[in-house]
């Protein structure tokens, strides 16, 4: 049986259509940069592990390669409408030795096992391919954005954020992968105080919330923007990391 981390598990699985809805996708220039910095085409195969409801995996179609979405979260994979969308995890992808060109992560790293992961995915790896992460980071130097994560901050416990870089101690010991590139990226959603709401209500440990818990907050954050015109921006930074799978 695939692990999933139970947060999660049971927060993805019972928010997959507002995940859908509310949150962001990656800017254009982002997946240009990815696939021009992995030399990935026609004739290759992406898997794109934890796709969620497939919204970077949507972005990958146009390379004109076999996309495959991996994600074990059922109600997330069900949204995925392009590609193929299989059943499995980071630590447990279903594709054979050195079949893949390149792997992506978005907005999932840091739920892997990664002494499990890294080694699994440097086996479907073929010589010479990719890992790349994506991930939307916050704007914290705008104030809905800072106003948000201050809100969040306390109820997000073990869970570490991705600015923290928690993920990158693994890379620092492992001999599987080399030197990480790094490119930062602007990107924009445009916000209603509901489609906010929905945004947060999207995250992880606030949809795995009892609803006594969950309203309080959520009517929190629709008093940060309560004097706002709307649609109002809701900005991010996104950041894509390369690494080469060594021999």
């Amino acid at each position: 049986m695939n692990w999933i981390d139970p947060v999660a598990a049971a927060g993805f699985g019972s928010a997959a259509e507002v995940y859908e809805r509310a949150r962001p996708s990656y800017p254009a220039e982002a997946i240009e940069w990815l696939l021009m910095r992995t030399g990935v085409g026609l004739n290759d195969t992406i898997v794109d592990l934890g796709a969620g409801t497939g919204k970077l995996t949507r972005l990958l179609m146009p390379s004109g390669a076999r996309v495959v979405a991996v994600e074990p979260i059922p109600e997330m994979r069900a949204h995925i409408d392009v590609g193929e969308a299989v059943d499995g995890t980071a630590e447990a992808i279903p594709l054979t030795d050195g079949s893949v060109a390149l792997v992506t992560a978005a907005q999932a790293f840091h739920w892997f096992d990664l002494d499990r992961a890294l080694p699994e995915i440097h086996r479907v790896l073929r010589p010479g391919g990719c890992l790349a992460l994506v991930w939307n980071m916050r704007d914290l130097d705008d104030p809905v954005q800072r106003g948000v994560e201050d809100l969040l901050a306390p109820y997000r416990g073990r869970l570490s954020a991705q600015r923290e870089g928690n993920w990158r101690a693994p890379f620092a010991v492992s001999p599987l992968f080399g030197d990480l590139e790094t490119a930062e990226f602007r990107y924009e959603q445009r916000f209603t105080a509901a489609d906010l709401e929905d945004r947060v209500a999207s995250t992880s440990f606030v949809a795995a919330m009892s609803e006594e818990e969950r309203r309080p907050l959520l009517d929190q954050v629709r008093e940060l923007v309560a004097d706002h015109d709307e649609p109002f921006p809701f900005p991010y930074v996104t950041e894509v990391i390369v690494s080469r799978r060594t021999p």
